[in-house]
């Protein structure tokens, strides 16, 4: 969510600056950011068009560029943001991620700097846009060495203690079978015993018939991480035999992003962060595609901030659930799994059958694993 400072003193105290603090308070921490980060644009000279005339507090910004973009992404709306990233260029010239092509190509490839490009390449000219893709294309391999591991593990299978195999495969090895199947091979006089039959677990082949997973991405600017580790993870499990992913990005409008499932970088560069949320619009979406229900998951990352009927969304999730499909709601998706919520809608869903949860890709793998190839 954007910024929401209710008390009047707290924001004529972030207009006017740290003078006023002895007569309006300091502020609270969430306010403080945003004086930081305003500070860190309109302090670099003494036009202060935007708030009249000020200082802010606490000294000199350690903000770098990719920092303050990502702050003014989480804590402004929409409007106030486009304006911030317009006087930013144009006015201040502060171009080292959306236009200088040098400076770009000289920043180390980071998932802090995804996100600032993810924000802001609308603003990038071609040569810029091209410069940025490299980049983005390095940090998402990065992060799908990591999460590919994490899913293949989970999807690996079960050992199956009722069969034996003939893979000889060290994580299969049957010791106790071994060691039955070899006694009369014991050397009394030594205590060795000989092994010329090694034995080895089967594993269970834990699908069938193919699962659909559906991601729902909620592409609000405050889901940024969400949306990056989901598109890497969606090329990770479309990577699976026996699984039909698709990826579903939303905020009042639904763009279906199935077509480049295998190329997280395209699809992230597809991506449009910001607007509003219509959860419901996203759900009925789902329900479009699901064709087989008892082997369907649909997968809804959103922070639950409902902008359209509350009521529909409820109805409709209640809908997959008693079709036979498993819902499950992800109230956040990056590596630390910080959860920021309407746990009023999360609980209401609840009620009628999903699953919500704040977990990292790795667990939602798990999750996914546990759920369609129980």
């Amino acid at each position: 969510m954007s910024l929401d400072i209710p008390d009047p003193l707290q924001r004529w105290r972030l207009l006017l600056g740290e003078p006023a603090e002895p007569a309006c308070g300091a502020l609270g921490a969430q306010a403080q950011a945003a004086d930081a980060a305003l500070e860190w644009l309109y302090g670099r000279d003494g036009d202060r068009a935007l708030r009249g005339e000020r200082s802010g507090g606490g000294g000199a910004s350690q903000l770098s560029t990719p920092d303050w973009i990502n702050d003014i992404h989480r804590l402004f709306p929409r409007e106030v943001i486009e304006r911030l990233e317009r006087d930013a260029v144009e006015r201040y010239g502060i171009d080292e991620v959306v236009t200088n092509l040098e400076v770009l190509e000289r920043i180390a490839p980071s998932e802090s700097l995804l996100r600032a490009v993810l924000h802001t390449k609308h603003l990038m000219n071609p040569q810029v846009l091209a410069a940025a893709r490299t980049l983005v294309a390095e940090v998402v391999r990065r992060i799908m060495e990591r999460l590919a591991t994490q899913v293949h593990q989970a999807f690996s299978g079960t050992r199956d203690r009722r069969r034996r195999s003939r893979r000889q495969i060290a994580s299969n090895f049957d010791f106790r079978r071994t060691v039955a199947a070899n006694l009369h091979r014991l050397d009394p006089a030594s205590g060795k015993l000989y092994v010329q039959q090694p034995m080895f677990f089967s594993r269970s082949r834990r699908q069938a018939e193919p699962w659909d997973i559906i991601l729902l991405i909620d592409q609000s600017g405050s889901m940024v991480d969400s949306v990056i580790h989901s598109a890497v993870m969606a090329a990770c499990l479309w990577q699976l035999p026996g699984m039909r992913t698709h990826l579903i990005a939303f905020d009042t409008q639904v763009v279906d992003l199935t077509a480049d499932v295998a190329d997280p970088v395209e699809l992230l560069m597809k991506v449009q962060l910001g607007g509003g949320t219509d959860i419901a619009r996203a759900v009925a979406y789902a329900q479009g595609r699901v064709v087989n229900p008892s082997r369907s998951v649909v997968v809804l990352v959103s922070d639950f901030y409902e902008g359209g009927a509350d009521g529909d969304l409820v109805r409709r999730v209640k809908a997959l659930v008693e079709s036979g499909v498993k819902v499950l709601g992800l109230a956040a998706l990056d590596t630390q799994a910080e959860p920021s919520y309407d746990r009023e809608t999360a609980a209401r869903l609840v009620k009628v059958g999903a699953h919500i949860a704040a977990m990292t890709p790795g667990e939602l793998a798990a999750w996914l694993a546990e759920k369609v190839l129980a």
